[in-house]
């Protein structure tokens, strides 16, 4: 089980959703502690340099779902180079 895990799930129109994208990339972009303001909540984590990122488009029958993961370690790169070896 997660040490935290948050879950939202809301109905948006199109452009709503960009919104979140664009406020989400602009987080990123703009430094490694990240703060997002969404529904009167707010979240701030810290974000590697270096992130995974996974992309998936699934179409079946009339459904389409995009899925975007990004996924980072919080360990130094000298504590995930030594994990490795």
């Amino acid at each position: 089980m997660p040490d935290v895990e948050i879950k939202r799930k809301v109905r948006l129109s199109r452009e709503e959703a960009a919104q979140r994208l664009i406020a989400i990339g602009n987080a990123l972009a703009d430094s490694s502690t990240t703060r997002l303001h969404f529904d009167g909540d707010s979240i701030q984590f810290t974000v590697a340099d270096q992130v995974d990122w996974e992309f998936e488009l699934e179409v079946e029958g009339n459904e389409t779902e995009l899925e975007i993961e990004l996924k980072w370690s919080d360990a130094s790169p000298a504590e995930t180079t030594a994990a490795e070896s």
